[in-house]
C-alpha cells in the first residue's frame, strides 16, 4: 500500500486526511494521540450564586424595613444586612419590568411594552421576548451557572402558552435549565389552573386539601437548589424567584388572615400616615418629603376612610387583613429559602435581589371585590362593582379564603404606595417606584444595613449582575445582533453610598401614560383614555426637593418641559414604543389572523387532559356557541359530563340520581336549570347558547333529544380571564365551577359511557364582529 510523508495511505479521502492531523497529531492508537475536549462553559472564579425575588404588586410600604406595620422578619433581617435602595424603580406593569429585568433593555425594545395578554401586532407590543435581546439566564448559563426558575413567567403570548403553541418565548427556550409555576399573569392561590414543569403542562385531578402556591414554588425551588448543588457543587446557580402573590387574587389560609383581626379598622388614611412616619423614622424618605396627598383624581380618587359606613369600614378592612397574610407569606418563603442556602452552605456566597414589578394596584376600584373577575368584567364595560357590594357583605368571613378570588379597593393600594402618588399603571411615582433590596454576605457585612439613594431602574439590573459575576454577555443570539443593554451598573453603589448615579435619564410609557426622568428632574403625565395627547399634559417635578410630587413646576419651566418632552419623544421612536394606547380598546380586540384557528370546533372525549384556558375560551368568548353530548346512559350513571372554568366563572353540566343539571356561575352567583331524568340508551344533549348585543350576556336552551328541557334568559357570560380554568370532559378538576358539587362529591368523575363532548362556535355576537374593530379604529385615529 502506498504512503505520503506522513504514512498515510495515499486514496485517503480528504475528510479522513483532516481528521488524522487533528491538532497536528498522527496517532494510530489511543495511547498515542493526545486527547481534546470541547471547551463548556466555566464560571469565574468564586463567581457568587444570584438569586431574584420578585413580588407582584407589592407596594412601596408594603414591608417593615419600607415602613410597613406588616410583620416582615427575613425581609427585613435581609435589609439589616444588606442595603436597601430607596429610589428604585421598574414599570408600572407586571409583563414590561419582568421583560426589562431579564434582558437589560427598555421593555419595549425587549418587545413586551404591555401585558402579555394582548397581540395587536407592533414590535413593541409583541408580548413575547425578541429575538434580538438576551436574557440574563442564558448569559448566566453560557458562562457556567445553572439556571433555575419558579413562580410566574408571563412573557409569552397567552395564545402560546397552549400544548401546541409555539415555545420560542417560553422560559426554557430563553435560558433557564428548570423550570416551575404558571405562564400566565396570575392564579387561584388554592387551585392553580395550569401549572407548567419545564415545557410541560401540569394537569392534577385534584389539589391536596392544604395545597398554597406560594408554598408549592418554594418547594420547588429549594429542591432545585439542592439537587444542582448536589450534582456539582463546584457550579454556582442563578434562581429567578417570581412570585403570583400579591397580585389579586388576594388568598391566604384562615389562621394566617386572622393573625391581622382587627389591624385595619382604623382605616387607610390612619395606616399611611403612620407609615410615613416609620418612612421617616427608618430614613426610608429623605427630611423634608411631604406625604403625596390622598390621591384625588377622578377615577383614582380615594374616599376619607372617616366618610365610609360602618359596613363599608368593615368589609374594606377584611380586604387588607388578607392582603397583610399574603405579606407575610412571601415573607415566609423568603425565610424558608434562605434557610435552605444557609443549610447548603452557601448563603454567604449568595448574591440577593428582593424587590417588587410594579406599584401596588388600583384594580379593586373603589369597593374592592370578592370576585377578582368581577374586575375584568368591569373593565369590558360589562359590570358594576359597586352592585357587588352587599354580595361581598354577605360573604365578608370567606373573604381570602378557597371560595372566594378578592381584590382590595383602591384605599389600600394608596396606602401600600405611601409617600407617593397613584398606582399600577400610572407613570406617575406610585405606579413604578418600588422597595429593593440587595444582600451579599461576603461582600456587604461591613455596610449593612446601609441606605442607597442612588437612582437606580430595573434595567440596571442586568448589567450589574454581569459586574458581580464576571460574567460576559456576546454580542449575539443564535447568530442575530443583540441590542445594546439600556441599563447601567451599580455595583459600585453596593458598597460606596455616595457613588455617583450611573442611571441620568429613563422614559416610561403604560397605555398613554408616559414620563421622562434626567439629572433629578421628571416630566410625566396622567393620560385620561379617548382624549389627545400633547404637551398640555405634562406635569414637571424637581424630585430631589420633591421626590413625592407634590408641586407641579411646568407653568414656571416651559422650555425644560419642552426639552425633557423632546428627550421622551427621541426615546420613544428608539425603542419601539410607537404606536401609543389611546384607549379605544384597539389594543386588546385587534388579535392576528392565525388566532381563527382556536375558534373551530373540538371534540373532546373522557381522560383529555384540561383543554388550555386560551382555546377553550375563543370557543365561547363573546360569541353563541354550542355544546353537544354524545352519551349512552344506563340508569344509576352519575357525575360531570362537562364543565368549563371554575369558581370565579364557569359553567358545567352533571348527572346524578339520573336527573340532568345545568348551573352558570358568575362570580359565585349560581343559576341551576333542573332539566329533569335522562332515560336509558344513547342520545344527544346539547346546550345552546345565544350571545346578546355586546356579548355580555347571553339566552341559554338545554335540548335533551331534540326537546327543550331549560332555559335561561340574560345570564351574564364570563368574559376574559373570568373563566381562567379551560375545559374538563367527564370531570371537573382544579377549581370546581359549583362548590355546593364539589362539596358533596370532589371532582365527580363520571361513571357510564361518555363517548365526546363538542364544542361548535357560532357567530360573534352582535356589535363585537370586525366592523366594531373598524370602529375602534376610527375612534383611535381621531387621536393619531
Amino acid at each position: 500500500m502506498a504512503v505520503d510523508a506522513h504514512g498515510l495511505p495515499d486514496d485517503l479521502p480528504e475528510a479522513a486526511r483532516a481528521y488524522a492531523g487533528f491538532q497536528g497529531r498522527i496517532g494510530r492508537t489511543m495511547a498515542g494521540s493526545e486527547p481534546w475536549w470541547p471547551p463548556r462553559p466555566q464560571a469565574g472564579e468564586n463567581a457568587p450564586n444570584v438569586v431574584v425575588v420578585l413580588v407582584d404588586d407589592l407596594g412601596y410600604s408594603d414591608v417593615g424595613c419600607f415602613g410597613s406595620e406588616i410583620a416582615t422578619p427575613h425581609i427585613d433581617r435581609l435589609a439589616d444586612e444588606g442595603v436597601r435602595y430607596t429610589d428604585f424603580h421598574v414599570t408600572p406593569m407586571c409583563s414590561p419590568t419582568r421583560a426589562a429585568l431579564l434582558t437589560g433593555r427598555n421593555s419595549h425594545a425587549a418587545g413586551v411594552g404591555y401585558v402579555a395578554h394582548a397581540d395587536p401586532g407592533f414590535p413593541g407590543h409583541a408580548m413575547e421576548l425578541a429575538d434580538d435581546v438576551s436574557t440574563i439566564a442564558e448569559v448566566l448559563r453560557d458562562n457556567g451557572y445553572a439556571t433555575l426558575m419558579v413562580g410566574k413567567w408571563h412573557l409569552c403570548k397567552d395564545a402560546d402558552a397552549t400544548d401546541t403553541g409555539s415555545r420560542r418565548s417560553w422560559p426554557l427556550q430563553r435560558g433557564f435549565d428548570r423550570f416551575y409555576g404558571i405562564l400566565d399573569g396570575l392564579t387561584d392561590m388554592f387551585h392553580p389552573h395550569a401549572l407548567y414543569r419545564d415545557n410541560t403542562r401540569v394537569t392534577p385531578e385534584e389539589y391536596p386539601e392544604d395545597y398554597y402556591f406560594t408554598d408549592d414554588i418554594t418547594d420547588e425551588a429549594i429542591a432545585m437548589l439542592r439537587s444542582a448543588k448536589a450534582s456539582d457543587p463546584s457550579r454556582p446557580v442563578f434562581l429567578y424567584f417570581a412570585h403570583g402573590a400579591v397580585h389579586a387574587p388576594l388568598n391566604a389560609r384562615a389562621e394566617e388572615i386572622e393573625r391581622h383581626r382587627g389591624a385595619y379598622e382604623a382605616g387607610w388614611d390612619r395606616i399611611r400616615a403612620e407609615r410615613f412616619r416609620r418612612q421617616r423614622e427608618l430614613g426610608v424618605v429623605a427630611d423634608g418629603t411631604r406625604l403625596a396627598p390622598r390621591n384625588s383624581e377622578t377615577g383614582d380618587d380615594v374616599r376619607p376612610w372617616e366618610e365610609l359606613s360602618e359596613d363599608q369600614k368593615q368589609v374594606f378592612a377584611r380586604y387588607m387583613e388578607v392582603y397583610a397574610a399574603v405579606v407575610q407569606t412571601v415573607d415566609a418563603s423568603l425565610g424558608r429559602l434562605r434557610s435552605a442556602l444557609e443549610e447548603l452552605g452557601e448563603w454567604d456566597d449568595t448574591v440577593l435581589l428582593f424587590t417588587s414589578d410594579n406599584g401596588a394596584s388600583r384594580e379593586g376600584e373603589a369597593q374592592g371585590s370578592t370576585q377578582y373577575f368581577d374586575v375584568l368584567r368591569h373593565y369590558h364595560g360589562a359590570g358594576d362593582l359597586d352592585g357587588a357590594f352587599e354580595r361581598d357583605r354577605q360573604a365578608i368571613d370567606l373573604i381570602g379564603g378557597p371560595r372566594s378570588l378578592p381584590h382590595y379597593p383602591r384605599g389600600w393600594a394608596t396606602a401600600s404606595n405611601t409617600p407617593f402618588r397613584l398606582y399600577k399603571i400610572n407613570t406617575h411615582a406610585g405606579g413604578h417606584t418600588v422597595p429593593a433590596i440587595v444582600s451579599w454576605p461576603r461582600r456587604l457585612s461591613g455596610v449593612a444595613g446601609g441606605i442607597r439613594r442612588q437612582y437606580v431602574h430595573v434595567t440596571d439590573v442586568f448589567p450589574t449582575i454581569l459586574e458581580l459575576t464576571g460574567a460576559t454577555a456576546a454580542g449575539h443570539r443564535h447568530g442575530v445582533g443583540l441590542k445594546p443593554l439600556a441599563g447601567h451598573g451599580f455595583a459600585r453603589s453596593l458598597e460606596d453610598p455616595d457613588a455617583p448615579e450611573t442611571h441620568r435619564e429613563q422614559y416610561y410609557e403604560m397605555q398613554g401614560h408616559r414620563g421622562y426622568y434626567r439629572d433629578g428632574w421628571e416630566i410625566v403625565t396622567r393620560h385620561v383614555p379617548l382624549t389627545p395627547f400633547g404637551d398640555h399634559e405634562w406635569e414637571l417635578y424637581d424630585l430631589r426637593a420633591d421626590p413625592t410630587e407634590t408641586r407641579d413646576l411646568a407653568a414656571r419651566y416651559p422650555e425644560l418641559v419642552a426639552g425633557l418632552a423632546a428627550r421622551w419623544e427621541r426615546a420613544a421612536w428608539e425603542n419601539q414604543v410607537f404606536p401609543l394606547n389611546e384607549g379605544s380598546g384597539l389594543q386588546r380586540a385587534r388579535r392576528p389572523e392565525r388566532e381563527k384557528a382556536f375558534a373551530r370546533p373540538v371534540r373532546l372525549v373522557p381522560g383529555t387532559p384540561t383543554l388550555e384556558r386560551y382555546r377553550s375560551l375563543m370557543l365561547v368568548y363573546r360569541r353563541s356557541f354550542r355544546v353537544t353530548v354524545d352519551l349512552d346512559f344506563a340508569p344509576g350513571d352519575r357525575g360531570v359530563l362537562f364543565a368549563h372554568g371554575g369558581k370565579s366563572g364557569g359553567y358545567s353540566m352533571s348527572v346524578d340520581g339520573d336527573e340532568l343539571t345545568y348551573v352558570h356561575n358568575h362570580s359565585a352567583e349560581m343559576t341551576e336549570l333542573a332539566l329533569g331524568a335522562v332515560t336509558a340508551g344513547r342520545q344527544r344533549i346539547v346546550l345552546d347558547v345565544t350571545a346578546l348585543e355586546g356579548g355580555t350576556h347571553v339566552d341559554v336552551r338545554v335540548l335533551v333529544r331534540g326537546q327543550v328541557r331549560g332555559k335561561a334568559d340574560a345570564l351574564p357570560m364570563p368574559m376574559g380571564m373570568a373563566m381562567f380554568q379551560g375545559i374538563d370532559v367527564g370531570v371537573d378538576r382544579g377549581s370546581p365551577v359549583s362548590w355546593a358539587r364539589f362539596d358533596a362529591e370532589g371532582t365527580f368523575p363520571y361513571t357510564g359511557t361518555l363517548h365526546s363532548v363538542t364544542w361548535t362556535p357560532g357567530d360573534p355576537a352582535p356589535g363585537t364582529g370586525p366592523e366594531t374593530l373598524a370602529k375602534l379604529r376610527e375612534i383611535g385615529m381621531a387621536f393619531e
